[in-house]
């Protein structure tokens, strides 16, 4: 009992010591938030588990994860901050503590039924390439969306297709081919309803899901 508060006590300090640094992150709705004390615990909890699941000192464990925790949580924090600054505001950015998720609105990346992507959305994607050439230490998912008009196998086809030319947009920006992973999720995960255009509008999407590699 007494280990597991020492490290309980740990993982409190890391996190208030995470908490002087400046990465705090106003978010589209006006909430600020410190991810890098959220990386800092959700390390310590992983860590700490970790550690007594292998009979380690689950001490040494939660500091060392939640050590590691704050830094990917500073590092994602910064990355988050310098895209927001250079991204069209119709790109939504969301910081999770773990990983960034970059959702682009299709109607805005393609044309009707296309797999080309836009010109003007191009600069875009070459400003996210230049942002993950700046921190290598990571790795991408592009996730393609649909709503569900048509067949479900013609949106998949479409969704993959629209998935690889964001992928090949990324690589011709210098991304390594390893790094990125091209996903076409079809219209199997909509994020609003189907029954009208507003919310049709919301589920045709890509997504660009950035993680950091693990120590």
């Amino acid at each position: 009992m007494k280990k597991i508060t020492l490290t309980l006590c740990s993982v409190s300090l890391v996190a208030l010591t995470a908490c002087t640094d400046p990465a705090y992150v106003t978010s589209g709705d006006g909430n600020t938030t410190n991810k890098a004390a959220s990386g800092a615990i959700i390390g310590g909890i992983l860590g700490a588990g970790l550690s007594a699941a292998t009979k380690n000192d689950p001490l040494i464990g939660a500091a060392v994860g939640a050590g590691a925790g704050a830094l990917i949580g500073n590092s994602l924090a910064k990355q988050e901050a310098e895209l927001r600054k250079q991204l069209d505001s119709d790109v939504r950015i969301e910081n999770t503590g773990d990983r960034l998720i970059l959702t682009m609105p299709q109607d805005i990346l393609f044309d009707v039924d296309s797999a080309t992507v836009s010109a003007s959305l191009e600069d875009d994607l070459y400003k996210v390439a230049s942002s993950l050439n700046d921190y290598p230490d990571t790795t991408v998912q592009v996730l393609g969306h649909t709503d569900n008009t048509g067949t479900a196998a013609h949106n998949q086809g479409l969704s993959q297709r629209r998935a690889n030319a964001v992928a090949d947009v990324l690589m011709t920006g210098g991304v390594p081919f390893g790094r990125i992973e091209s996903i076409g999720r079809g219209e199997d995960q909509p994020i609003a309803s189907n029954l009208d255009e507003a919310g049709r509008h919301q589920n045709r999407r890509v997504e660009i899901v950035i993680l950091p590699n693990a120590a």
